[in-house]
């Protein structure tokens, strides 16, 4: 006999994991099924984002930024340093004991839901009798009915075409994580998030970086100014970035990695790197979960098709998170993940695409929710900005840490926020609050009449609101 429940969940990413618990939290009979095992061959609940993406790389990130601040920015401080050493295996292994606390943190979590957890890949058998049989292929191989279907298999990175990972000399962001000796010399394709990050760890730590990047213009998607302050910061911290260039091939031999390209002034040129990280995007991981067997519609890229309420075009299939539309955010798969499960309750989820904020954990952090400037005067929109430099901060002064700015894009009759981007210190904490007053459809005027607490970094956050009408007051 086959274990039947309300709910079952293929993949416990972020989307997947919280949409277990939020379907178990209502009231509904929930499993979830994931593959992805630890060195011992356990399970390692969390997905790409626990295992090999946001949490390892945000432990690294930390740890390169205090090697390079104990290596260059102490002195200032008058703390003295000598004799200064880089233990990597100490702080790789810093890294994979956070991954496990987290992976452990999901189990618990399963347990004290309620949610029945099975270890194993999870794909599509049939669809019988208004229910699906899900098969579950692992060391215990199972076989369960599922009256609902929630898809949350997330992301495999995208290789580049002649160029396969081997995750010993041309690296996805799994092999970024696990390189167990710093190189010499790095290389980097595509100057988005995870090359951004992974060229940042990697440079503190004492690599040669050379970032190269097919489009024209650097972070395309980030508000103009914003972009050119970052590509200001990371060259004056050493990191090469070369813009418009097209890749022609990748040789990866004794000698290193070898990269002949076309730069922007159509020169043909060649990289020579100890290692190359390619972050050229991700692909929807959708191979193996049999999805022609009841026939769930796939796009030409392998993603599934869904509606605003992540419904598939099957009744009562759902997905979430980067195995459909829209940004490859774990943050955004774990919104979608609430909904799918309120929605499945008979309540009426909904997420807010609009009001999703990105981030990228370099230093200075980039962060932005709602509307850039280009955007606003593409679609010819009124618009009032205003924005406030971390160097007339106090509290930034105090961190050392003065570079960038908030900026603040209200509409110009209402004064509604319509975006706000930041470039500086802790610009992920700092968007929280831009958030929350857009989600409020709350006016610059709201957050410039808002005590902020001082000496704090969110103080910038209330200037770039008075900045907006003109009227700041600390600069």
């Amino acid at each position: 006999m086959s274990t039947a429940f309300d709910v079952v969940v293929i993949g416990a990413g972020p989307g997947g994991y919280i949409a277990a618990i939020r379907a178990a939290q209502l009231g509904l009979n929930t499993a979830c099924i994931d593959e992805w095992k630890n060195d011992k061959g356990g399970p390692a609940l969390g997905g790409t984002c626990t295992n090999v993406g946001c949490i390892p790389s945000k432990a690294l990130l930390q740890s390169s930024e205090n090697y390079e601040h104990a290596g260059h920015h102490f002195a200032a401080h008058g703390i003295g340093m000598e004799g200064l050493s880089l233990d990597l295996a100490r702080m790789l292994g810093r890294k994979d004991a956070i991954v496990k606390q987290n992976n452990d943190g999901i189990l618990y979590l399963f347990k004290k839901n309620k949610v029945t957890f099975f270890h194993g890949r999870g794909s599509f058998v049939s669809a019988e009798g208004g229910a699906y049989r899900i098969a579950v292929a692992g060391d215990k191989p199972e076989s369960i009915v599922a009256r609902h279907v929630v898809v949350a298999t997330g992301s495999n990175p995208r290789p580049l075409p002649g160029a396969a990972f081997d995750e010993q000399s041309i690296l996805s962001n799994d092999g970024a994580l696990r390189m167990a000796s710093v190189p010499k010399t790095l290389g980097v394709i595509g100057s988005g998030v995870i090359g951004l990050e992974m060229g940042s760890v990697w440079r503190r730590l004492g690599a040669k970086v050379t970032v190269l990047e097919a489009l024209p213009e650097f972070l395309g998607a980030v508000d103009t100014q914003v972009a050119k302050e970052a590509h200001k910061a990371f060259t004056k911290q050493g990191l090469n970035i070369e813009l418009g260039c097209g890749i022609a091939e990748v040789k990866s031999g004794k000698g290193g990695v070898s990269v002949a390209y076309v730069d922007a002034k159509g020169g043909a040129q060649t990289l020579v790197v100890d290692k190359l990280i390619v972050s050229i995007g991700r692909v929807a991981n959708t191979i193996g979960l049999n999805a022609q067997a009841v026939g769930l519609t796939l796009d030409e890229r392998g993603a599934i098709g869904v509606d605003d309420a992540c419904r598939t075009n099957l009744p009562n299939v759902w997905a979430v998170g980067d195995v459909v539309r829209g940004p490859m955010l774990a943050h955004k798969a774990e919104e979608e993940g609430v909904a799918v499960a309120e929605s499945i309750a008979g309540q009426h989820g909904h997420v807010d695409f609009n009001l999703i904020p990105w981030v990228i954990y370099t230093s200075p952090e980039i962060a932005w929710v709602g509307q850039t400037e280009q955007q606003l005067k593409a679609s010819g929109r009124a618009y009032k900005g205003g924005s406030f430099p971390f160097m007339a901060n106090g509290r930034a002064r105090a961190l050392g840490d003065t570079g960038g700015f908030v900026k603040m894009l209200a509409d110009a009759r209402t004064d509604e926020i319509l975006g706000v981007h930041i470039v500086g210190p802790f610009a992920s904490e700092l968007i929280a609050e831009a958030v929350v007053a857009m989600a409020f459809k709350a006016s610059a005027e709201d957050i410039a009449r808002i005590c902020h607490a001082h000496p704090s970094l969110s103080e910038s956050t209330k200037e770039a609101a008075l900045a907006v009408d003109k009227r700041s007051l600390n600069f």
